[in-house]
This record gives structure tokens, C-alpha cells and sequence, in this order.
């Protein structure tokens, strides 16, 4: 008999079944460890990691598929509080966060901490003001509540036009991070890359809808977090730093402060490469003025805000079996991610080390320029077009500002110049692709979901029948998939800017018509409708403005555009909601029901 994705007992052997499949993946990477030893080549390597762990999501995937509408849009409500915070790590820590966020601070040290402390914080305004509240509701999507809440075809459509935006712009730089990935272990063009990484993507999460993609999610997590620790504790030991190396790397921050100034780090280069760039900025200084502090503050602001109002992590509270059981899952969220997220500067420290250090084999400043360039690390990110070395001076060694990098490629590479068993690339490799495929599966369903049940079953045709409403998710699925590589492969900008970008959107046109829709019950239909409209519309023409050339507002570049969005919203939605009268009564009392965070749900209990 096959194993059943669904009911009690499936719930209650779940520590038994992800117990497994952990034991197993340990044994998959003794045996790869094995087969270098025995002189299996790096790119068979690099291939058996990829491709064993896609077909094992792909696996999950296929045995989580279901026809069943409850089941489909939110897991039949019935994942614990554990695997939901494992599920929505996973959904969270995207390919910015395992790939980008260490190569941030690589390359710009200090000011990109404000990316940890914004989307460790923001988990903070999930727990108090939206999560418990918006299962208490019971919908199945985040237009669905503001759709309900506020009532009105226009409000609903108004939502999934910024859950469209925010998530298609998130979508893309998930994908650019699967199709880079991709490229590198399987040695193909990137433009072909994001395809292959769509193809898995689109398993996951294509036949099950949220079921399958939240048990992939687990099995993703677990994948993830294992490869981004192991190499930063084999580095620190190796180093010398100990093997915790979270509270032990503060010798290697300082041995980097010496350095800088003997490696001559700060000095523009002489010569560009386009999308590649040098290391010009002190790894552990603030920047000095209170422009520099202000970014830092509004940066944080931002991803707070951003997190609280993404729709692909709001609606994996919807999954659980209670309102309480929401609360404890944002807890849970919270400790998975922070594993990761204290780890991530770390990272960024020893690696930066590995590259300065002349006591460590693993140096390359200061050597000749022939001789790192045969380096095979080297060798392979160069022809991907992502690290490029210039010798400027003509000198034939090696400076700083003539090491040209994709911050992007930091994580990845890290294994390879650290001198690590190549094993451990194949391992960060397998984590990367889970990182980037666990978001993007929770956006593209998010997207899908929205169009589907929102647009589709609530505007356009009420009566359609449950298998044409499923259909409908899954064939808009695969468009919206399409669509996202399409875009992904031109290239338009970095994964850290579109991720930053996303964020931004949806806090200018979601997050005050969510908080104002818990905890003010008069706010109404007209006042939602316009702080979406005017706020999505003001943050947006900001960006285009700065983009276009426009001096920044108060040091406002298009990382912090939300802070404008988001204040022209509350604005706008204050305003008018106090220009028409206010919700009736039975939306009062509803709204005063949903801030007691416990109890039956709102929706369909009657």
C-alpha cells in the first residue's frame, strides 16, 4: 500500500518520515564524499547533487497530488505548528537570502546587515498583527481576506493586482537564482538554466498546490540548512576559529581590519566590467553621517514592512489546524530562520578571509596573476561571466580592484576557494537550488492561487465547477512560470535589488489595508481601495522617477521606494475611509471577532 500524504496518521509519523529522509540525504553525501575520494570528477559530482534532490522533491510532488480544493489552496488546514515553521523558513529564505545576503555583505560589509535585522524583524509584525488574525478569518488567499473583509469585486481585484506585482518581481530573482545555479552544475548557458529550473519548480508544486508544495518545503529546509552550516563550520575549524562559529568568528573580523588597509581595500578600480564589481567598502565599518544611519534604518524598515505584507508567507498561516496553532507556527518560522540568518555574516567573514589571508593556502592578493588564474574556481565562474580578473597596472600580481566578482556567485563559490572537498560545493549547490526553488514553488502557488480562486471563481465565474477551478490554478501555474524565466533570463537586474523591489511593492499596497482591517474596524471598502491604489501608484512612480534620474528624497534610493509607497497608502486609506460612512454592523462585530486570537474560524463555520 502506498504511503498516504494526508490524514492522522500521516500527521503523527511525520517526525519518523522527515527522519528518514534526513538520514538518507546524510548517507547520499557520505557516499559522494566517498566517490571524490575515489576520484569521481567535480562535475558528476555537482550533477548527482542537483539531480538527486530535485527528483526527491519532484517525488514528494507527485504523491501529494490531490483534487481536492481544501487540500489544494491550503493543505486541508492540518500541517503542525513545527513543519509549517520549517515550510515557511524554507518559503522565506529564498535564493537572496541562501545565495545573496553573505555575498551582500562580502562585498558591502556592514550596511547590508540591515537586510538581516529588516526580514528577521519583520517576522515580529507577522506574529503580532497579522498571522493569528488572518487564520482566525479563514480564507485561502490574502486578497480573499481584504476581498471579504472590505467587500466588493473592485477591493478583491485591487489586491490581486499587488499580490501580481510584488510576487511576479520576487518570482523572477528566485528563478535567475535556480537558472544560475543550474548553469554552473550542469555546464549549460544561464538562458537555458532558468528553464531547467522552472521544469522542477513546476513539479513541486503543479499536481498538489499547496499540500505538495508545504512537504517539499520541509524537505527543502532541511536540505538548505544543512548546506549553508557545514561549510562555515568546516571553514572556521579549519581556520582556527572553533566550531561554533557563529559566537567565535570576532578574531577573524579583526585579523580582516588589519588587513584592508595593507591590501589597499577602498581603492576604486581602474577599469570597469559590466555586472561585475570590486571590493571597495571596509567589511566591519559604518558608514559615517546620519544619511548613512538613516539608509541603514529605512533599509530595515523596509524589509520589516515587506515581510509583514507578502502574501506567499501570509498564506502559509492559513495551513494550520488552529489560530493558536498560527501563533506557535511564527515562532517556529522565526527559530528556523534564525539558524540562517546568524550564520549568514559568518559566512560572509571566513570567506573574505580565505581570499586576504596570506597565512592561508587559500590567498589569492598578492600573488601573480598567472597563478590565480589557473586556479580552476577560477577558471569556471570566469567562463560563466561572473568573476573576471583586469591586471590594471601592468604589474602581473594580483590587487583588489582587480578582482572582479558577482556578489551573487560568494555562497556557491565559497567551498571551492576555501579549499573545501568539492563534495561541500555539491552539498551548497543542492542547498542553493532548494532555497530558490522552495520561494518560488510558495509564489508561483500564491499567483496561481490568486488568479484562480480570486479573480477567476469570485469575479469572473462563481458557478465553475471545482475540477475546471483547480485546472484553471494549474494551467496559469505553468503560464505564469513561462512567463518569470522569460524575464529572468534578459537579465534585468541582480537577485538582492529585485528581491528589495518586491518587498517594497507590496508594503505600498498591502500592508495597510491588512493592518487597518484587523485593527480598525471602521475603516471601509472606499478607504482600502484607495490606500492600495495610491500607495502602489506612488511607490511605483518613485522607483521609475529615481530610476529615471530623479535625486533621491532624503537618501530614498529605489531599495527604500516602499517607505514613500506605504506612507502615501495610510495616508490615502485614513483619509477616505473618514469621508464615507463606516462598515455596517455585522462587519463591526466580525472584525472585533477576528482580534480574539483563538476560537472557530470566521469563514464557513456557519
Amino acid at each position: 500500500m502506498g504511503l498516504q500524504w494526508e490524514g492522522k496518521s500521516f500527521i503523527d509519523n511525520l517526525p519518523k518520515i522527515y527522519g528518514v529522509y534526513t538520514g538518507g540525504f546524510l548517507v547520499f553525501f557520505a557516499l559522494m564524499a566517498i566517490g571524490e575520494k575515489m576520484g569521481m570528477s567535480a562535475a558528476a559530482i555537482g550533477i548527482s547533487f542537483v539531480a538527486f534532490t530535485v527528483v526527491i522533491y519532484a517525488f514528494i510532488g507527485i504523491l501529494s497530488r490531490t483534487m481536492a480544493v481544501d487540500a489544494y489552496y491550503v493543505a486541508g488546514r492540518s500541517v503542525p505548528p513545527v513543519f509549517n515553521g520549517m515550510a515557511t523558513a524554507a518559503d522565506w529564505m529564498s535564493g537572496a537570502s541562501f545565495v545573496a545576503m553573505a555575498g551582500g555583505i562580502f562585498m558591502s560589509g556592514y550596511p547590508y546587515l540591515a537586510f538581516v535585522v529588516g526580514w528577521t524583524g519583520g517576522y515580529i509584525l507577522v506574529a503580532t498583527l497579522m498571522a493569528p488574525y488572518l487564520r482566525k478569518f479563514g480564507c485561502y488567499t490574502v486578497p480573499d481576506f481584504i476581498g471579504t473583509r472590505y467587500g466588493g469585486k473592485l477591493t478583491r481585484f485591487c489586491a490581486i493586482v499587488v499580490l501580481i506585482v510584488a510576487s511576479f518581481t520576487y518570482v523572477t530573482a528566485q528563478i535567475t537564482a535556480s537558472g544560475t545555479i543550474a548553469a554552473r552544475a550542469f555546464l549549460i548557458p544561464f538562458e537555458w538554466g532558468v528553464y531547467i529550473g522552472l521544469a522542477g519548480i513546476l513539479v513541486c508544486s503543479m499536481l498538489g498546490g499547496m499540500r505538495a508544495v508545504t512537504w517539499t518545503q520541509v524537505a527543502q529546509y532541511i536540505v538548505l540548512i544543512i548546506a549553508y552550516l557545514v561549510p562555515i563550520v568546516w571553514m572556521s575549524g579549519a581556520q582556527g576559529f572553533g566550531w561554533f562559529p557563529q559566537f567565535q568568528y570576532g578574531p577573524a573580523v579583526e585579523r580582516i581590519i588589519e588587513l584592508e588597509p595593507m591590501l589597499g581595500v577602498g581603492t576604486a578600480a581602474a577599469e570597469q566590467v559590466p555586472g561585475l564589481g570590486v571590493l571597495t567598502t571596509l567589511h566591519a565599518e559604518p558608514q559615517a553621517g546620519a544619511l548613512a544611519a538613516w539608509q541603514f534604518v529605512t533599509l530595515a524598515f523596509c524589509m520589516m514592512v515587506g515581510t509583514a505584507s507578502l502574501p506567499h508567507i501570509l498564506m502559509r498561516y492559513f495551513t494550520t489546524p488552529s489560530v493558536k496553532a498560527a501563533r506557535n507556527s511564527v515562532a517556529w518560522s522565526l527559530f528556523f530562520i534564525f539558524l540562517l540568518y546568524f550564520s549568514a555574516p559568518a559566512l560572509a567573514t571566513l570567506s573574505k578571509l580565505s581570499l586576504m589571508d596570506p597565512n592561508l593556502a587559500s590567498s589569492i592578493f598578492g600573488k601573480s596573476i598567472a597563478e590565480v588564474e589557473a586556479l580552476s574556481w577560477v577558471r569556471n565562474w570566469g567562463e560563466v561571466g561572473l568573476l573576471a580578473i583586469r591586471d590594471s597596472n601592468g604589474d602581473g600580481i594580483l590587487q583588489v580592484n582587480e578582482f572582479f566578482l558577482n556578489p551573487d556567485i560568494i555562497v556557491l563559490a565559497t567551498p571551492e576557494f576555501a579549499g573545501l572537498p568539492y563534495v561541500i560545493s555539491g552539498l551548497v549547490a543542492a542547498g542553493g537550488l532548494a532555497a530558490a526553488m522552495s520561494t518560488a514553488d510558495g509564489l508561483l502557488l500564491a499567483m496561481a492561487n490568486t488568479l484562480s480562486h480570486d479573480l477567476y471563481y469570485k469575479i469572473l465565474d462563481p458557478k465553475a465547477e471545482t475540477r475546471k477551478r483547480l485546472l484553471t490554478a494549474r494551467v496559469l501555474l505553468i503560464v505564469i512560470g513561462l512567463a518569470g524565466a522569460l524575464v529572468a533570463s534578459m537579465k534585468l537586474t541582480g537577485i538582492l535589488g529585485a528581491v528589495a523591489w518586491a518587498f517594497c511593492f507590496a508594503m505600498s499596497g498591502l500592508f495597510a489595508p491588512l493592518v487597518l482591517g484587523v485593527w480598525w474596524k471602521r475603516a471601509n471598502r472606499q478607504g482600502a481601495i484607495a490606500g492600495m491604489v495610491f500607495g502602489l501608484a506612488a511607490g511605483w512612480g518613485y522607483l521609475l522617477a529615481v530610476r529615471g534620474g530623479m535625486e533621491p528624497w532624503l537618501g530614498l534610493d529605489h531599495l527604500r521606494f516602499g517607505v514613500v509607497g506605504v506612507v502615501v497608502s495610510f495616508v490615502a486609506m485614513i483619509v477616505v475611509t473618514l469621508m464615507f460612512p463606516a462598515p455596517d454592523e455585522e462587519t463591526q462585530r466580525m472584525v472585533d471577532e477576528v482580534r480574539v486570537p483563538r476560537g472557530e474560524t470566521i469563514i464557513g463555520r456557519s
